[in-house]
């Protein structure tokens, strides 16, 4: 894999990882990822990225093959700064002494303090261009999508956004590199869960780069991670724009943990009347089980979420705090909520986890309820009743309804 050209001097030189098994050291890589870099061959020569430090052999193969020993690298543009990208980034400046290395101003903060001064910068602002010959480049400043100094970078001749993280995914490229060569239903999954778990905290900011980009002309979306996008560009443009407006689909998550199985007994009862109720979807996640990532995936995904947790040394099971925790931190909207759980002497669990609806206000449907030593009858009742309000809040209707 010596380069694959996406256009004529315009190539893909970048990596798969399926080594690696957490994503920033946190979300599992199952499908593994790629390091997407990108080389273009002209009077000058560029860059965008470099890989993670881990793989750059093959990165700087891909550059040798493409233009032998004695071809001088001019410029490497950094459009984001995290090490997945930027790793290889001082092997570059060792290889070629008399590169520039091309980025915003808040960009060289970070390269300052990851890997000291370098003696050939260039400093560039919105809408600024490089000329490299018959390519030229123009920088489109994108910051907090995902870290301050991110930005965009176009090719225009050609039209191509090497776009950054932005419509990046999970999944190593298989063979495939084009989104035309893909089956795109594959790969949705993988392409939610990368935007819920690494951007999707950014959602005002997506939705002021979606609004950027309707004024420029693209004909090809070159992300850092996942496929490139030559066909069906107003595809992924469009899950971008509905997963940053969390405006979900009709289903509903419950996501519960269980010392017992008495919580989970309640959670099964809940699902069973969901689906009863005329909910199209249920996903039912074991907080203890099933990793946070894909967790907050499916809540992404739907407009429902239901929580239920046990009362654990008077206040919320572990895991299901840590999601708490996590859907406070990225600031999840426009959900129905609904929350249950169950205790022995103290209690503790449900009351804790009441407080979500007042941090991320969160629509709650129907009042928290905590069965006492195990569920009875009327206990159940309460799980029925609280599906049947979901159901009514999302739309759906049966004869149980």
């Amino acid at each position: 894999m010596n380069g694959v050209e996406l256009r004529e001097n315009i190539y893909w030189i970048g990596v798969n990882d399926r080594r690696t098994h957490l994503f920033e050291n946190l979300w599992p890589l199952e499908k593994g990822i790629s390091y997407n870099a990108y080389l273009l061959k002209d009077k000058k020569t560029a860059l965008i990225d470099t890989v993670e430090i881990g793989h750059v052999e093959a990165y700087l193969d891909a550059i040798h093959a493409l233009l032998g020993p004695d071809k001088p690298v001019d410029y490497l543009v950094i459009n984001h700064m995290e090490p997945d990208h930027s790793g290889a980034l001082k092997l570059i400046t060792m290889k070629y002494p008399n590169i520039t290395l091309v980025g915003n101003k808040t960009t060289f903060k970070f390269v300052k303090g990851f890997f000291g001064d370098f003696p050939h910068i260039l400093t560039v602002e919105e809408g600024n261009t490089l000329d490299l010959g018959d390519h030229s480049l123009r920088f489109i400043m994108t910051p907090m999508l995902h870290w301050p100094e991110t930005m965009m970078t176009l090719e225009t001749r050609e039209k191509i956004l090497f776009t950054g993280d932005v419509f990046g995914s999970f999944g190593s490229l298989d063979g495939v590199l084009f989104d035309d060569e893909a089956k795109l239903d594959a790969w949705e999954p993988e392409q939610q869960r990368y935007y819920s778990n690494i951007v999707g905290k950014y959602i005002k900011q997506t939705q002021r780069a979606l609004e950027t980009l309707k004024d420029v002309e693209v004909n090809m979306f070159a992300p850092t991670h996942g496929l490139i996008w030559r066909k069906n560009l107003s595809h992924i443009v469009s899950l971008y724009d509905r997963w940053s407006r969390l405006e979900g689909e009709k289903g509903v998550v419950i996501a519960y943990s269980s010392m017992y199985g008495r919580t989970e007994r309640m959670s099964d009862y809940l699902a069973r009347e969901l689906i009863k109720a005329g909910v199209p979807d249920v996903v039912v996640h074991d907080t203890s089980k099933t990793h946070l990532s894909y967790i907050l995936s499916d809540i992404w995904k739907y407009q429902g979420l239901i929580l239920g947790s046990p009362a654990y040394n008077n206040g919320l099971f572990p895991t299901v705090e840590t999601l708490t925790t996590s859907l406070e931190h990225m600031g999840i909207k426009n959900r129905y909520l609904g929350i249950f759980g169950t205790a022995t002497w103290s209690g503790g669990g449900v009351k804790t986890l009441s407080h979500i609806a007042e941090t991320t206000g969160l629509t709650l449907i129907h009042p928290p309820y905590e069965a006492k030593y195990r569920p009875l009858e009327e206990d159940y009742q309460h799980c029925k009743d609280l599906a049947i309000k979901m159901a009514k809040a999302l739309g759906v209707s049966s004869q149980t309804c």
